[in-house]
């Protein structure tokens, strides 16, 4: 049986689960953040994404500080910054592991095609993103540099 997102165990920002099978029939967006990246300013995006679509999509933000070492707050920062800062009231997870020889199962299953049934990716930044459909299948990667307002990310969302 082939796998999705649903198989993957998730905790929050303040160690709680976060099963993605609660979001069964909606759309999920999930990006690796950091507070202090370039692309960083993506959470008030994000956050509209998350406003604007409620009905259809989840916004999920995985913390990693995998990339530069751009996320090194606890878990109380991050949940303060993202807050204070951008208003999140999205899902934040726990910190993730992307690289190296361990990386969180989540992001094992969204790089590896053998998994996802989709396709073989790589996480280059922070902020990149993956949707995935109602039934918790990988459907598209965006990197860092798109807008989570784009054109293209708004069509998917609304199809």
């Amino acid at each position: 049986m082939s796998k999705t997102v649903y198989d993957y165990p998730l905790k929050d920002i303040k160690g709680n689960d976060l099963s993605l099978s609660k979001f069964k029939c909606k759309k999920i967006l999930l990006v690796n953040t950091a507070s202090a990246c370039g692309f960083t300013s993506q959470y008030k995006q994000l956050e509209e994404l998350h406003q604007n679509f409620k009905d259809k999509l989840e916004v999920i933000g995985l913390p990693c500080n995998d990339f530069g070492e751009q996320e090194p707050g606890t878990a109380t920062e991050i949940e303060q910054f993202c807050e204070m800062n951008y208003g999140v009231t999205f899902p934040i997870t726990e910190k993730v592991k992307i690289l190296g020889g361990n990386p969180h199962p989540l992001y094992e299953f969204l790089m590896k095609k053998e998994l996802n049934g989709y396709r073989d990716s790589e996480v280059k930044w922070n902020f990149q993103k993956y949707l995935i459909d109602e039934n918790g299948n990988l459907i598209k990667i965006f990197p860092s540099p798109v807008d989570p307002l784009s054109e293209e990310i708004l069509k998917l969302i609304e199809a």
